[in-house]
């Protein structure tokens, strides 16, 4: 039997210690992976904002974990300051998607709430009322969008943001892209704002047109779609759900072959 992505070269831009999974997911459903990793992952600028913050942990009422990657940069930082994250007694935690759930878990903390899907505007909806005088500590990447912390102050809530690492382009990507791009891709997959604006990056330093208008685009959510859009490169199909057996199972949409 035929799978339904065979023949099919499509675009990975995860970091490499990342990309496994999706990997995997098309792999297995006949196509072949084009890993070109656009992010690895370096310190904050400054590690003054995430220090405070992991100093004074009992003050907080609900931590927030964006991602894994923030777990592991957290996690590791605490370490070197001799911090234990246990939260006070009473402290909440929110990990977006059940990745940041599992390395939360692993690292020994429960995690009280984790939204339907894995985008900003469910965790919100999904905390909705129950932010209001409340202190929150908000560990992300460097850069990151302002729409969680926005939405939390608006609803009452005293947030701190501390940056607890910095995704960073790979020396090796520009001519990772060049050599992925002597032969046809079928499509390129997106899992954040930073893998669409890193590949924007990977081009300019590789002289290579920017967007790849010939290739199909797979976002993995709103704000990812919404950041292909600023580049003026539509999305041919957004994940539903937004995860990464959703992004598998989008790319099977866009490429014409429906799941058997």
């Amino acid at each position: 039997m035929t799978l339904p992505l065979s023949g099919r070269r499509v675009l990975v831009t995860r970091a490499a210690h990342q990309a496994g999974k999706l990997s995997d997911g098309l792999r297995a459903l006949g196509a072949e992976p084009v890993e070109v990793p656009v992010l690895e992952i370096g310190p904050p600028k400054s590690f003054k904002d995430l220090d405070r913050a992991l100093l004074q942990i009992p003050q907080y009422d609900w931590f927030i974990f964006t991602s894994a990657n923030t777990v592991r940069a957290v996690a590791e930082r605490a370490a070197e300051l001799g911090v234990d994250l246990a939260p006070a007694k009473g402290a909440q935690v929110a990990a977006v998607g059940e990745a940041t759930a599992s390395a939360l878990r692993t690292g020994g903390l429960e995690v009280t709430f984790v939204p339907e899907s894995y985008v900003a505007e469910s965790l919100l909806r999904g905390l909705s009322g129950q932010m209001a005088g409340k202190r929150i500590l908000l560990a992300r990447a460097s850069v990151a969008r302002d729409l969680i912390p926005d939405a939390l102050r608006k609803a009452g809530a005293k947030v701190d943001v501390a940056d607890a690492y910095r995704n960073i382009l790979p020396e090796e990507a520009p001519d990772a892209l060049r050599e992925a791009l002597r032969s046809q891709l079928h499509a390129a997959t997106f899992t954040s704002s930073s893998s669409v604006t890193h590949l924007a990056e990977a081009a300019q330093r590789a002289r290579i047109k920017f967007p790849l208008f010939t290739v199909p685009a797979i976002s993995i959510g709103p704000i990812t779609s919404q950041t292909l859009r600023e580049f003026g490169w539509e999305p041919a199909i957004e994940a539903d759900p937004h995860d990464i057996p959703g992004l598998v199972e989008a790319t099977v949409r866009a490429l014409g072959s429906p799941i058997r």
